[in-house]
Order: C-alpha cells, then structure tokens, then sequence
C-alpha cells in the first residue's frame, strides 16, 4: 500500500490533489480503479484524463489538467520513467526462489555462489562458474568452462553452450540458444561444403536482455559480443563475430550476418535484414523490415527501406508512390494523343 504522498517524495513529484489518496495496483489510464496508479506519456491518450477510474495518474509539470474529485494527478518530469520505477520497486510479481534441486545435474569443479537456484532437470557443466543469485530454471542446459555474473537469470529451456561469458544482471528468457556454431562452410569444386570448424566463443556484457527464441553464433575465431546494456527482443539471429555495442535495442525478426560490427546507442526495427561484414555508426535508426547492404557512416542518422534510404528521402518517394498511377494514366493519354 502506498500513498500519494509517499509516490511523490520516490519521484520528486509534485501532488495535486488528494495526498493521503492510497493506491496497491498499478493499471493503464483507459481502466483501472480507484486504488491503481497509471500514467500519461503519450499526447493521444490525454482525453483519457477525463475519465480515468485510476485513484493516481503521473503526469508531465506542464500538463493542463481536467477538474477530478476522485483523482489525484502527480506531476513528474518522465511520467513513463517515474511508472517503471513504481512498477518495479513496488508492483513486480517475479520473486526468485534459491535452493539446488535434487533433480538438477551439477558436473565436477563447479563454482557456486550464495544465492543460487537450480531448478529441477537443469543441467551444469564441467568448470562452470555461477556467480552470487544466480537463478537457472527448469531444462536449461550450461555446458562445460561457462561463466554467468551475479543476479543473471536463466529461464527454462534456454541452452548456453561451452565457454560462454555472461555478465552480471542478465536475463535469457526461454528457447534462445547461445554459442551454437556459426554458419561457416567451404564451398568445394563438387558442390559439396567442408565445415570451418567454430573454436570461438560469445561474450554478453552486464545488463542485456535477451528475448525468447533467439541464437546468437559463437565466433569463428574470438568473440561474437553482446555490450552491456543491449535489449534484444524475440526471435532474433546473431551470427558470428558480431559485435552489438552498447545500449543498443533490436525488435523481433531481426537477422543480422556474420561480422557486423553496430555501433553504440542503435534501435533497430523489427525484420531488418544485416548483410555481413558491415559497420553501423552510433546512434543509428533503422525502421521495420530494412535491408542494409553496405556499411553506415554517419552517426545518429535515420534510414528505412530495402534497400535503405535515409528517412527524409523515403518519405518523399512515398509521396511520389502514391501519385504513380495517376502519372501512368496522365502519361497513356498524352501518349495517344501525340499518335493520334
């Protein structure tokens, strides 16, 4: 149970209304109840602050606010960012458990610390290191000469195999498969292919996230590298010898070919298409289902399309698009005008 009050002394927020206004929910500002506390970061949903049911809204220092008895308002500077906070501080249903299963499988020479959880049927490796909190869930396979970082959380079904680098307070959500081969082969004058063995390994810095359903390719040779901060949505391709720099975010779909290096800062659309051996700069936006054929080299640029085009100019041939088929019907009449 919180109070209006209490929210905005976490937020630094100014309260109008109500103070002693108690909320223990949380809701979105076109539901909820008088005891749910929502939100308004996006203009579109301002007539919402009519008639909400929500007992407490966040909202920015400069909006105009309805008249509400029954609802008080607190004006934070990011309301999106101050509901994460309460979100999570106050509203987050996940409690991890501790304790090593029975039914779980821990090879010789592992390294575990406090705080573990090992749920039934996991499966641990030779040399592995489980750093403090740790948590791996049901029918997670770490292979051998592993190392996951403190409070990182491993859920079922995932498969880590051998030498793979975690860091600390990372979360793998289910089915995604890291340091599988790279898709490397020999083209031969028959027709056949020889395998390039893949003796590298992947490394993932501190504070990624990765979705469910992903592969991420060890390395040929070195590292395929995930920096810290990296978000990865579901069912995304990393092949090897990629490297995603730092606080980079990818949607679902994304497929990304062997040693693309992207740059620091990046968002990067759902079904966006990497061609390999390319270089993105920093701070780079790519809209839903690009091809990237060559190489970025201006930071903080906008493109979209397949193949891509900066932002500004795609827009401006959709324009042109739209006027195509009555310049065709335009073009077909002058033309059997000039034969007449």
């Amino acid at each position: 149970m919180l109070t209006a009050h209490q929210i905005a002394q976490e937020l630094d927020g100014e309260v109008i209304g109500d103070s002693n206004l108690i909320i223990n929910s949380v809701c979105k500002i076109d539901a909820g109840s008088s005891d749910a506390i929502s939100f308004l970061a996006n203009l579109k949903y301002e007539a919402f602050l009519e008639t909400t049911e929500a007992g407490i809204v966040l909202v920015e220092p400069n909006q105009k606010l309805p008249t509400r008895e029954n609802v008080t308002f607190i004006k934070v500077k990011n309301p999106y960012n101050a509901f994460c906070i309460v979100l999570g501080k106050y509203f987050d249903p996940i409690k991890h458990p501790t304790g090593v299963s029975e039914k779980s499988h821990v090879s010789g020479n592992v390294d575990i610390k406090e705080g573990l959880y090992l749920a039934e049927f996991s499966y641990i490796g030779k040399n592995v290191i489980l750093e403090k909190n740790v948590k791996v869930y049901q029918h997670a396979f770490i292979g051998d000469n592993c190392t996951i970082g403190k409070n990182s959380v491993i859920y079922p079904g995932v498969r880590i195999y051998r030498d793979t680098v975690i860091g600390e307070n990372c979360i793998i959500h289910s089915g995604t498969v890291i340091g599988s081969d790279g898709f490397g082969f020999v083209p031969q004058k028959d027709g056949s292919y020889i395998k390039i063995p893949q003796v590298g390994n992947v490394v993932i810095e501190n504070n990624v996230e990765i979705g469910a359903n992903c592969t991420i390719d060890r390395a040929t040779m070195g590292s395929t590298i995930i920096r810290q901060g990296v978000k990865l949505d579901n069912l995304i391709q990393v092949a090897h010898n990629v490297e995603i720099g730092k606080n980079t975010v990818i949607a679902a779909q994304t497929g990304i070919s062997g040693s693309v290096k992207l740059g620091d800062n990046c968002v990067i659309g759902g079904q966006v298409g990497f061609v390999g051996h390319i270089i993105v700069a920093d701070g780079t936006q790519i809209g839903a289902q690009s091809g990237i054929m060559k190489s970025i080299e201006e930071q903080n640029s906008q493109w979209i399309g397949s193949p891509i085009m900066p932002l500004k100019d795609a827009f401006k041939a959709q324009v042109l698009y739209r006027k195509l088929p009555d310049m065709n019907t335009r073009l077909n009449t002058i033309e059997k005008k000039i034969s007449e």
